[in-house]
């Protein structure tokens, strides 16, 4: 373990030697001569051959060389803790070597280096994280540790296969209705990236580019809670008023993420922040702008809480984290391509 815990080092430390051999080719010729040294101990440890140049012996020689000649007695088990040592150092390399390629490929499958909280990973897309619960101690995160290589490898078939909206049985509001190719838009109502995202499509004229539906997901916490305050309600809402008239379900998504109340504070942050009696207050004045009366309001939040309300979300969130392993959204479906992250206008 020795040779290969310096060879890791060596690697390391050739960074900052080879700055160094610019202006001192010499430093630069003797760190090359000590490296093929290790390099070819190294070969031999690979392909379980006896190290036969020393090198080992030499590394422990050049650290033990003052002590041997002070404290000889101390020679024994500095040498059994400088193995220890290199066992650790390998260890480690070992650990980091496999983290950075699981990133990537999380990167590549998923949108995230982080499979548990894919919002953390800086170099993933800009969305609101569907998270996993954080391990509580070391058995868990092995465990979790051996589950995101599998979320990883499961996720790689999705990056060959074609995202055809029709394959998917969801349960959509028509945002726009046209003979265009057909896109799905999974979104949080109360997400501000999905809100912005949703105001880009807007803008860009996404929406008569695409025959558009809305697929309405409230991100659920590790703990079963909901990670935007009123999201469940909106979606819930949102489903019953469907059902009773969809043009008013399409008209209640479109108000809550592009308009704002009389202090000019966009709708989501307001329902964000509102507590519940307040949301319920606010989604029902909306209702009667659109012109349903106050018995048909009843009738939509009976109808939020029936066991029809809760197949139908419970049918979208399973195609959504089983069947497209949705890791963060907005996520958009259409030219038969995966998009997850913020929609950016098309310059």
């Amino acid at each position: 373990m020795v040779c290969i815990a310096a060879f890791i080092i060596l690697a390391i430390i050739g960074v900052f030697v080879a700055f160094i051999s610019i202006f001192k080719r010499e430093i630069g010729k003797k760190y090359l001569q000590i490296l093929k040294k290790s390099w070819g101990c190294l070969g031999k440890k690979i392909r379980l051959q006896k190290c036969e140049t020393g090198f080992k012996e030499d590394v422990k020689n050049t650290l033990l060389s003052r002590i041997i000649i002070k404290h000889p007695k101390w020679v024994k088990p500095l040498s059994a803790v400088i193995e220890v040592v290199a066992v650790i150092i390998v260890i480690v390399a070992v650990w980091a070597l496999l983290t950075a390629i699981k990133s990537l490929l999380a990167l590549w499958t998923l949108g995230t280096c982080n499979v548990t909280k894919p919002a953390a990973c800086s170099l993933g897309a800009e969305v609101c994280s569907i998270d996993e619960p954080e391990p509580s101690n070391i058995f868990e995160a092995t465990g979790r540790w051996f589950e995101e290589w599998g979320e990883i490898f499961a996720a790689i078939p999705d990056k060959f296969r074609s995202y055809n909206v029709d394959d998917f049985d969801f349960y959509v509001f028509e945002i726009s209705q046209n003979e265009q190719p057909k896109a799905v838009d999974i979104l949080d109502p109360g997400c501000s990236v999905c809100m912005e995202s949703y105001r880009n499509q807007k803008e860009s004229d996404f929406f008569n580019k695409y025959h558009t539906g809305i697929v309405l997901f409230a991100i659920k916490n590790p703990d079963g809670s909901f990670k935007f305050k009123n999201s469940d309600l909106i979606v819930r809402t949102t489903y019953a008023l469907s059902k009773l008239q969809p043009l008013y379900a399409t008209l209640l998504i479109d108000r809550i993420l592009t308009t704002t109340d009389e202090s000019g504070v966009s709708f989501q942050s307001r329902f964000n922040n509102y507590d519940r009696d307040d949301a319920v207050s606010r989604l029902s004045q909306f209702m009667k702008e659109f012109g349903l009366n106050e018995s048909e309001i009843n009738k939509v939040y009976e109808l939020s809480a029936s066991d029809e309300v809760n197949e139908l979300i419970e049918k979208n969130r399973n195609i959504v984290e089983n069947e497209i392993h949705v890791k963060g959204i907005p996520t958009l479906l259409y030219d038969g391509g995966k998009h997850t992250g913020l929609y950016k206008i098309p310059e």
